[in-house]
């Protein structure tokens, strides 16, 4: 739908890495429609596990901010 539309730019994406290292509570800060903003969430929905962060030699949940670009290409 965004390569009909010609819509390319960046969704903002924030989500929580938690103990065991799973990706959870994925949400757009800021999207740019066009089926973009879902393609975003499954693609960060299907990452493989992070390595949880540490605090004092814990795992604790960490909350991190990503930037997915979608550009076009023609060819």
């Amino acid at each position: 739908m965004a390569s009909e539309a010609d819509i390319s730019g960046i969704v903002y994406m924030t989500f929580v890495v938690g103990k065991d290292g799973s990706i959870k509570d994925v949400k757009v800060m800021r999207g740019i429609g066009a089926g973009c903003d879902e393609e975003a969430i499954r693609a960060v929905k299907n990452m493989p596990k992070w390595k949880p962060g540490k605090q004092r030699g814990r795992a604790v949940e960490v909350q991190y901010n990503l930037p997915v670009r979608f550009t076009l290409s023609r060819g």
